[in-house]
Parts: C-alpha cells; sequence; structure tokens
C-alpha cells in the first residue's frame, strides 16, 4: 500500500535541506539568489546545445556541422533516402556562395573512383590511396570501440585510416591501412624523457598494416599549441600506448625536439623515410607564417629533399580540446591555405612530386570536388566519419561524457557504439559519397583527374560571380 503522506514529507525535507544548502553556500550566485529554482538554469544549461540543436537552429546554420551537412551523412552512412526535395534551402545570391560549372555534354560516368599514387623519387614502397579517408584521430579522443569500427570500415572499403597523434593502439591493427601521425610528443616512438626513439620508430614503422608516415606539426583547430587529452580520458590503457602517467591531463609541447627549422625538417623526413624501408613520408601542417612554407620549399630545391606528401589543414579544422582563442583566431582559413600551398609547390616546380591531402570540413561530394580543382590530390574527413559513427554534435568532446560513446571512455557510455554495426556505416558513407563524386565528375565534361581545374568552381565575392581561376 502506497502512503503519500510519508513520502511527501520526505520530498520535502529534501527541499528544504537543499534551499538552506544554496542560501548558505558561496561559490553560485544565482543559488544564493534563487535557492532551488536556481538549478533549474543549470540544467538547462547542461542540456542546451541538443535543445538548440533539435528546436532553434535551421537547417543551414548549425555551427561547426549544420543540420543539412548532418543529415547528408546519416543518410549516406545508413543507406538511406539520398535525395532532396524541393530545391535548394541555400542563399544563392549570397556572398561566398559556391558552385560547380556542369558541362551540356556531361562525360561517362567512371564504374570505379580512381586512385592516387603517393610517393616520390627517394620513395620504395609507394602507396595506391583512395580519395577519401579517415582523418587523424587518436585513440584516446576516441573510444576503443570508435577506432574498431573506423579500421574495419577501411579496411572494408580500400581506404586508409590516419591514426591521429595518440600512438598505434591493437584497435588500429584491425586490417585497414594506417597512416602513423607522429606528434611533438612521439607517442608510441618516444623514450623516457620523452624525445623520438629510432628503434621503436622503426620496429612499429615497419609493420605491414602502416602504409605512410605523417609528421605533424600543426593542426588547424589549435597550431601552435600541441595536442590536449583531458586527465578523464587518459586511462591506465591509453597510457601505456602512449608512454605516459594515467589520469593526467597530456598536453603535447607546441613543437618537435627533433628538429627547428625547414633543413631540420627535411633530414628528420629522410630519417624517417629510410627506417620505415622507403615508405612514404608527408607532414601535416596548418599555414601561418607564409614564409616559413616559402623557405621550405627553397630548403627543398636546394637538398633535394622533398616529403612525399603534405597535409594540408585550415583555421576550421576540428579537434576534442582546443583554447577557445586557438580555435577562434589562430590559423589561415582552409581554401586559402590550399591554395598558398599548392600554389607555392608549383611556383618550385614541386607539386608533381609531392602530393597534396587536404582536410578540414569536408563532408560532401562537391566538398571533394571543390578541393580537387583548387589543387589537392587527397581528401580526408574526421567529423564526417564522427557523423557516420553516431556522433550527434553534442559538444562534448572533451569532457569524457559523449553521449553517443564515439569520443569517450567511459565504459558505460562506449559500450552503446556497438562495432559490428558501425564499421558499416563508415564504408556506407565512403562507398556513398564516392559514388556521388563520380556523378559531380561526369556532369562537370571531365574524363580524368588531371582534367580538373580552378575555373570549373565559382563564388559570389563582393556581388560578383569569380572562378577560383581569377
Amino acid at each position: 500500500m502506497i502512503r503519500p503522506l510519508p513520502g511527501f514529507i520526505v520530498f520535502v525535507v529534501l527541499l528544504v535541506s537543499l534551499g538552506l544548502h544554496d542560501l548558505f553556500q558561496k561559490k553560485h550566485t544565482i543559488l544564493r539568489n534563487f535557492p532551488v529554482v536556481g538549478h533549474m538554469r543549470y540544467l538547462l544549461e547542461m542540456i542546451g546545445p541538443e535543445l538548440h540543436q533539435y528546436f532553434v537552429e535551421s537547417n543551414t546554420d548549425g555551427k561547426p556541422v549544420d543540420k543539412n551537412h548532418r543529415t547528408y551523412i546519416y543518410e549516406r552512412a545508413k543507406e538511406e533516402t539520398q535525395t532532396h526535395p524541393f530545391g535548394t534551402e541555400l542563399n544563392v545570391y549570397s556572398d561566398n556562395y559556391k558552385w560547380m560549372q556542369h558541362s551540356i555534354y556531361p562525360a561517362k560516368k567512371m564504374e570505379t573512383p580512381p586512385r592516387v599514387v603517393i610517393g616520390g623519387k627517394d620513395c620504395l614502397q609507394p602507396y595506391s590511396a583512395s580519395l577519401f579517408n579517415i582523418s587523424a584521430m587518436s585513440f584516446g579522443a576516441l573510444s576503443k570501440n570508435a577506432i574498431q569500427a573506423l579500421n574495419q570500415g577501411a579496411k572494408a572499403g580500400n581506404f586508409f585510416h590516419d591514426t591521429g597523434e595518440g600512438g598505434i593502439s591493437k584497435y588500429h591493427l584491425l586490417g585497414g591501412d594506417l597512416v602513423w601521425e607522429i606528434g611533438t610528443a612521439y607517442f608510441g616512438c618516444r623514450n623516457e624523457d620523452g624525445n623520438f626513439d629510432p628503434e621503436k620508430f622503426k620496429v612499429k614503422a615497419n609493420w605491414e598494416q602502416v602504409k605512410m608516415i605523417e609528421i605533424k606539426i600543426s593542426q588547424g583547430a589549435k597550431p601552435g599549441h600541441g595536442g590536449v587529452l583531458p586527465a578523464a580520458k587518459n586511462n591506465e590503457e591509453i597510457a601505456k600506448i602512449r608512454g605516459v602517467q594515467p589520469h593526467t591531463k597530456i598536453l603535447s609541447p607546441p613543437g618537435h625536439s627533433t628538429f627547428s627549422d625547414a633543413e631540420g625538417l627535411l633530414q628528420f623526413i629522410q630519417q624517417l623515410r629510410i627506417l620505415s624501408n622507403g615508405k612514404p613520408v608527408g607532414f601535416k601542417l596548418a599555414i601561418g607564417n607564409k614564409q616559413e612554407f616559402i623557405e621550405l620549399c627553397e630548403k627543398m630545391v636546394r637538398t633535394g629533399i622533398k616529403p612525399d606528401f603534405i597535409t594540408v589543414d585550415g583555421a576550421e579544422g576540428g579537434t576534442g580540446a582546443a583554447p577557445i582563442d586557438f580555435s577562434n583566431y589562430v590559423g589561415m582559413p582552409w581554401e586559402d591555405a590550399l591554395i598558398f600551398v599548392v600554389d607555392t609547390l608549383n611556383a618550385y616546380k614541386l607539386k608533381e612530386e609531392i602530393k597534396v591531402i587536404t582536410a578540414t570540413k569536408i563532408f560532401t561530394a562537391f566538398d571533394i570536388f571543390k578541393a580537387l580543382c583548387i589543387g589537392a590530390d587527397v581528401c580526408n574527413s574526421a567529423r564526417g566519419m564522427m557523423l557516420a559513427l553516431g556522433c550527434i554534435q553534442a559538444l562534448k568532446c572533451n569532457t569524457n561524457e559523449c553521449p553517443t560513446g564515439v569520443a569517450t571512455n567511459d565504459p558505460k557510455l562506449v559500450r552503446g557504439l556497438v562495432v559490428s554495426e558501425k564499421w558499416k556505416r563508415v564504408r556506407n558513407y565512403h562507398k556513398n559519397i564516392s559514388e556521388d563524386f563520380l556523378e559531380l565528375l561526369a556532369a562537370s565534361g571531365c574524363n580524368s583527374l588531371e582534367e580538373m581545374n580552378r575555373s570549373l568552381i565559382f563564388k559570389k565575392v563582393n556581388k560578383q560571380w569569380l572562378s577560383y581561376a581569377e
């Protein structure tokens, strides 16, 4: 028999106790002035991103990734309806609107997506890369289930999986091709002092799954800062892989200890190429000081040492954790950075031997088409692949409270991400965006990647239509 009166009395006592606590605590002004009721503010703040995403934002104004782009990815990952009704929701006359030129004589659609061979004259083991791949995301930033699903998806779809700077875990070794990213902390190939250990690197670099080596100089979301792994996400397993203390906040150094100038970077590239028995070696950077990149190209010409690829990131790049000033105000935006890198390489006659990979907000087939027209050879995506895994943009990547199990190491949340289901969505997203790209390529009248150029892409600037070739 339910007795409502005792339950009501207990409830009132709890409310009064909470109210008294709120009145006399000294940390929160809202609770002192509005005891009990003030807790509603913190509850609403906690679920604010979800409320905004589901009830406030339109299909086109959500940040960092709007609803239309999220839907595009979800539909292709789940292989649901991939058409859009009633016309575009974009303002096609607004400044910065972009469109591609089509031909009234479209080319025949290719049956299979073309691949790009990465490897210059000093490379002994060139790699044939997909046009679209998984960008750098570390185990630690992402859960073990997320890493497993990404790697199995890469294996099934025959595209590569960039490890991120957190080292190679057993969850990366499920058959997918790997690009091993070497960051400033040298996780997975460091000695006790945190410096680069050539012998540790040599062993892992020669694993069959490792197809290319990428030196991370900087990333778009926090250039000049170094990686951040919050203490809440740094468990014993992750700490062992990285060679650090568990349950501590891990800050990678802003710069490399192995080199400090252009010639030093090139010597490091040569060293890694030798240690890996001739695998492709490149570097990833966000552009800041243009003169530094120009000097790097001059040194390439002078020394004859060249990377096999360069990965260009932009200021819009994503990350699980970064100081807000670095995310908002440091680094060159993606399009300008990509154009600058490609044009500079061409000016020094380096572009033919060095492939350019780009990796900022690549979500759709048009994004790939635009990047390749500008001059990139290969595209990567991080947030797109996270969304394919089930990410809902809850904006809790840095708290270890990701509700979808993608960007958390909390076992209660990780269990929600079922690897046997999610790897298929990663494969599907890659397959369907590649098919969409082939349709755009045919519509442009191009019969090959070599025919793509900047004159095919237009944008509105100061109420005028300009091609990217102008």
